[in-house]
């Protein structure tokens, strides 16, 4: 899981994803998962290029796909699932609504540094 982590901030660094931060999730009973990788852009075209890049890296680099991708219809919010690993990518506007750390307040997080 480490891998796929680092595999993924690394994708939305290279398209220039903003406050990325992981959760980790794995301490909660009935977490969907075992980490949120959490990030934001400015518009609706760099949030499908951060999920292209992110799905083309891991495919690369660690042979996986995503079980599953949802939003990429308006690229506003797109989720990407990788069974143990769920990416949000959000409009920044969306994600300050949304406020998700906040729902998982108590989960420990890493933030990354931009590049």
């Amino acid at each position: 899981m480490d891998k796929l982590i680092e595999t993924i901030v690394e994708a939305i660094s290279d398209k220039k994803g903003k406050n990325i931060v992981s959760l980790d999730l794995s301490g909660f009973d009935g977490a969907i998962c075992s980490a949120f990788v959490i990030c934001n852009a400015d518009s609706t075209t760099q949030v499908a290029a951060i999920a292209g890049g992110i799905e083309e890296d891991v495919a690369k680099r660690l042979n996986e796909q995503p079980w599953h991708v949802e939003g990429l219809t308006n690229s506003l919010w797109v989720a990407m699932d990788y069974g143990d690993v769920v990416v949000h990518i959000f409009q920044t506007e969306l994600r300050d609504f949304y406020k998700l750390e906040e729902l998982w307040a108590d989960a420990p997080a890493v933030h990354y540094q931009e590049a």
